[in-house]
């Protein structure tokens, strides 16, 4: 029981430190999101990941909640792009993609294993590619979705012409952010999971 306990408090604890790292990536500039123009290259992803990869799909999804819930404040306070303060202000958008990066990667590398210590490098990469591939595809597609049902305040934009253009600049931000999970997961994740029962 008591052994029991202490695992639960330091599963906790190491949580808490994963949910104050994300906290500090979303709001100190360059360590969550690398400005390239009016777009930015996200790298809480990463955090989130390894999150997920550690204690599992659910604590990954607090984590994942955690970003989620920090964006969408941020979209009305300090946004990190313009386009955030008619996009991100919807949680459909800014809060359900991040979470589901924390579940769904969990889920998919316990899909490919049974015991994670047992993970092997290239399922590491695959489950950060996952991860990310995630976090594009959901909040490009929420965003796309909601502008086509006119869920968006973007009426007084001309984005006729514009939201391909920036859907598809906005895409082009997914390949460095799946490659640089693919990398960065494995490599911080697999000498951790020696400290996570």
């Amino acid at each position: 029981m008591i052994k029991t306990t202490q695992s639960r408090a330091y599963r906790i604890s190491i949580l808490a430190l994963f949910i104050a790292i994300v906290f500090v990536q979303s709001v100190v500039p360059f360590l969550g999101y690398i400005p390239v123009g009016p777009f930015s290259i996200v790298i809480i992803q990463v955090t989130v990941v390894i999150a997920a990869v550690l204690l599992g799909p659910k604590d990954g999804a607090w984590v994942g909640f955690t970003w989620g819930f920090i964006n969408w404040i941020r979209a009305f306070v300090w946004p990190t792009s313009p386009m955030a303060i008619y996009v991100l202000v919807n949680p459909l958008v800014s809060v359900l993609p991040r979470l589901l990066v924390g579940l769904i990667s969990g889920w998919a590398l316990l899909k490919m294993v049974r015991n994670v210590h047992d993970a092997k490098v290239w399922q590491l990469s695959l489950t950060g590619i996952i991860g990310s591939l995630i976090n594009t595809v959901l909040v490009l597609g929420f965003m796309a979705g909601m502008y086509y049902l006119g869920w968006l305040p973007l009426d007084k934009l001309n984005v006729k012409a514009f939201m391909p253009w920036l859907l598809g600049i906005m895409a082009t931000n997914g390949i460095p952010e799946a490659i640089m999970s693919g990398v960065l997961v494995p490599l911080i994740s697999k000498p951790l999971l020696r400290y996570v029962k």
